[in-house]
């Protein structure tokens, strides 16, 4: 069986990342090493995610190419798709934390969905996904 375990987020700053992926959003930091090269191996995972679950992979960007790309890596599509089985629970947390939402939650064929941006503009959907 293959899965994807990590996706790559580009990132000015590996520790406010770490803040906002931990505290804002509730995910789990899995592992902060550092590397020999002065960078970090910074994984963390969304609540619930054990060890066969997809997590991100926080890595701060080098040089002005990889620069550019920190909040607009899907090109301003909405590029990562947070479950939840709770919505109004975990929509509730995330504005009391200081998620931007860009829209009001509404209520699809396929489930409850609000697209909100992390603290560098990514923008995400916070979606529970219809039984």
């Amino acid at each position: 069986m293959s899965c994807i375990a990590l996706v790559t987020l580009v990132v000015d700053d590996y520790d406010e990342a770490i803040r906002f992926y931990t505290e804002a959003l509730g995910f789990r930091l899995v592992e902060d090493a550092a590397r020999p090269d002065g960078s970090r191996w910074v994984v963390v995972t969304p609540p619930g995610v054990d060890g066969s679950g997809t997590g991100l992979l926080l890595a701060r960007a080098k040089g002005a190419d990889q620069g550019a790309r920190v909040g607009d890596q899907t090109g301003g599509r909405v590029g990562f798709f947070l479950h939840t089985d709770d919505f109004a629970r975990d929509h509730a947390r995330m504005l009391a934390a200081g998620v931007t939402f860009l829209e009001e939650p509404r209520h699809e064929p396929y489930g409850s969905v609000a697209v909100f941006q992390d603290l560098y503009g990514n923008r995400w959907d916070l979606l529970q996904p219809a039984s």
